[in-house]
């Protein structure tokens, strides 16, 4: 596999001469990481970054997740797409709530090509799902390049489409899912909440989308002002995309289910909250679709944090400014639920 640049629109792109600089205690905490976690991901190492991540990204198994009796956790093996494998979803809730609870279907980050279901599962349980009261299902999809589009978004819906379905079996309230994640997470959520739209599957009540990974294109500014800075750059997306899209990549005729970036009709999508940070390259994608809903006449709020770059509140995540955005995602989600307890 080599990478190509998914579009001579990058070619358009005006030469940055100057980048936003991070924010001072972000600073800190990315100099001290040294180099190797900025290390490029290309096609080369792909699969040596695979194995490390696999080894290295925390895998807490569902009596660690059941911190000692305070969550219900269990492993649940569901219908996956037609053709395709069981999807595995990994159910949690606060233990002894009377439901139905409302969900949050979360979807995790890793550029398609790294990452799992469980490591994400204990600061969401920690800072949404006791303090809100909330169901949450995170997916295993599939990842990439193993899998290849459609396979992962499939997977995601169809666990959606079984959790929504047996919404009494789990104790949760069908009329009160929200769909999110984070980076990759971010972008799948971005394009369920476009594909149960056509395909009038599951109704979302809103979909959470921090950092999301939407263009395949790399033609914006963002994206080339900042490579080579952060945690996250140009080649590094480009190999994510490719794995992902194969001969597909770059394709004119790409479907926004593929790259929701590529949507020209974003009407009718459930309420978005969508973050972003001024110094890293998904900046420019995510504000530009949060006006795309804007000008569909749908609702998003947006917040780029100034000087943050990708990951940041997870690499820092005593830095004042990741207190904020975890503090204002709480306020979304609780504004959120709180707007549909009073209509339901």
């Amino acid at each position: 596999m080599s990478v190509r640049r998914a579009s001579s629109e990058s070619d358009r792109v005006p030469t940055p001469k100057a980048v936003p600089p991070f924010d001072p205690e972000l600073s800190v905490v990315l100099a001290a990481m040294g180099n190797e976690p900025m290390e490029s991901v290309t096609p080369q190492n792909l699969g040596a970054r695979q194995e490390r991540d696999a080894a290295a990204r925390p895998r807490p198994t569902a009596e660690d997740l059941r911190l000692d009796g305070r969550f219900e956790v269990a492993e649940l093996c569901v219908p996956g797409p037609p053709d395709g494998p069981d999807v595995t979803l990994v159910s949690a809730r606060p233990a002894g709530l009377v439901g139905p609870l409302p969900l949050l279907y979360y979807i995790h980050g890793g550029a398609m090509i790294t990452g799992n279901a469980w490591s994400v599962l204990p600061r969401i349980l920690r800072e949404w799902s006791l303090p809100l009261e909330m169901a949450v299902i995170s997916v295993e999809y599939r990842l990439a390049p193993q899998t290849q589009y459609p396979g992962p978004l499939e997977d995601c819906y169809a666990g959606l489409v079984w959790a929504a379905g047996h919404a009494a079996e789990l104790d949760i309230d069908a009329d009160r899912i929200i769909i999110g994640g984070k980076s990759a997470g971010g972008g799948l959520a971005a394009a369920l909440a476009l594909l149960t739209r056509d395909r009038g599957g599951p109704g979302p009540l809103g979909q959470l989308l921090l950092c999301p990974m939407l263009d395949d294109r790399d033609s914006t500014f963002s994206s080339h002002q900042m490579t080579g800075l952060g945690m996250w750059d140009l080649t590094s997306n480009a190999t994510a995309w490719q794995a992902l899209l194969g001969d597909r990549y770059g394709a004119a005729d790409l479907p926004p289910y593929a790259a929701p970036s590529r949507a020209t009709d974003l009407s009718g999508l459930p309420p978005a909250y969508i973050e972003v940070g001024s110094a890293e390259m998904f900046r420019d994608e995510d504000v530009a679709y949060a006006n795309a809903i804007w000008q569909a006449g749908g609702q998003a709020e947006l917040h780029v944090w100034p000087g943050a770059y990708h990951g940041f509140d997870s690499l820092a995540p005593r830095a004042a400014l990741s207190q904020d955005a975890r503090d204002a995602r709480t306020r979304w989600l609780r504004r959120v639920l709180a707007q549909s307890g009073t209509r339901n």
